[in-house]
């Protein structure tokens, strides 16, 4: 990071629906149980929207927690930014969903799709805009109903995935330095055949898409990139933030599969013990993974101020994003 950061976290919200999806429920429904889901994924239970449960409504549950939480003002915020690639609709944007219900005055709204990669993403954009000095106050939300475009048939994809949202304040800080540290992102867009929700093409590099408007994935080729990639992400990290391994107190990657966190742990020369993740109890989320374990370390008493935090996003584009955060928000 070659400028220095002037924003830190201020306040978090999430928020899951009532509705819980087991491994029982499952095996119900497609040829899978317990063992087999659990052996291969960690995951034991999933939260699953409401019909008439949409990402927006998600979203703003997690904002009202966040503002009641911590007592904060959202009428100063001067851009909503939300990461997911599950909107209500492809427009109006989930943000402006968002600015509509608590009416915040004068604001910027925008969506942006990094699929799992997208708080990361958004959190990267708002420390920046920050720091440049263009904003001083910036609502980043990460929301996803995963379930509304999930394969129920598909037994190799519909054990994966929930829905649940999170929320964060990322302020300008002018009296301390700034909690962003680090930051690396990179694309393998040739990899995007790996992992895809058909759309208005029909085509992608040349090969034709299946999956009618649902997730289809071929997880032993993203297993493979998410290992590689991360581990070699979080080197760049640690040498720019210019921090060791035993400096890190906590490494949050997105919760994809329990698995692919150990794999990457092992890799990486990381303690699973250091990792705050939300896969087990909530299944695949995709952007909303992160800050729902972020939750997790709070709710736990694990996660404290000051608390030096690798963040690594990863998924469909094929895309990544990580960062070096010091956690600012005060203990409640």
């Amino acid at each position: 990071m070659t400028t220095e950061s002037k924003s830190r976290i201020t306040a978090i919200g999430t928020y899951v629906p009532e509705k819980i999806l087991t491994n029982e429920d499952l095996e119900k429904m497609v040829e899978t149980n317990d063992e087999w889901i659990v052996q291969r994924t960690g995951i034991q239970k999933r939260h699953i929207a409401a019909d008439d449960e949409f990402t927006s409504d998600l979203c703003i549950q997690a904002v009202k927690q966040l503002r009641d939480t911590y007592n904060v003002s959202l009428e100063d915020v001067d851009l909503i930014l939300v990461a997911t690639s599950t909107p209500d609709y492809p427009f109006p944007s989930v943000a402006c969903k968002i600015q509509e219900h608590f009416a915040v005055a004068s604001t910027g709204a925008v969506d942006l799709n990094a699929t799992c990669a997208g708080f990361s993403y958004a959190l990267h954009m708002a420390n920046g805009l920050i720091t440049s000095g263009l904003h001083r106050k910036v609502l980043v939300v990460a929301g996803e109903t995963m379930s509304k475009i999930t394969d129920y048939n598909d037994r190799s994809t519909c054990i994966l995935f929930g829905d649940g949202a999170g929320a964060v304040l990322v302020e300008r800080s002018d009296a301390e330095a700034g909690c962003f540290e680090a930051f690396v992102m990179g694309t393998q867009g040739a990899g995007g055949i790996s992992v895809y929700r058909s759309g208005l093409s029909r085509m992608m590099n040349g090969q034709a898409l299946d999956g009618h408007g649902k997730i289809v994935q071929n997880g032993r080729e993203v297993f493979k990139w998410a290992v590689r990639t991360v581990t070699a992400g979080i080197e760049q990290l640690l040498e720019q933030a210019n921090v060791s391994r035993e400096q890190i107190d906590w490494f949050i990657p997105h919760s994809a599969n329990l698995r692919m966190i150990e794999s990457i742990c092992e890799k990486a020369n990381i303690p699973l013990g250091k990792t705050l993740q939300s896969v087990q109890h909530m299944g695949n989320t995709s952007s909303a993974s992160i800050p729902l374990a972020l939750q997790a370390g709070i709710d736990s008493g694990q996660l404290k101020t000051g608390d030096r935090l690798l963040i690594y996003g990863f998924g469909s584009g094929l895309t990544h994003a990580g960062l070096v955060v010091r956690w600012g928000v005060s203990a409640i």
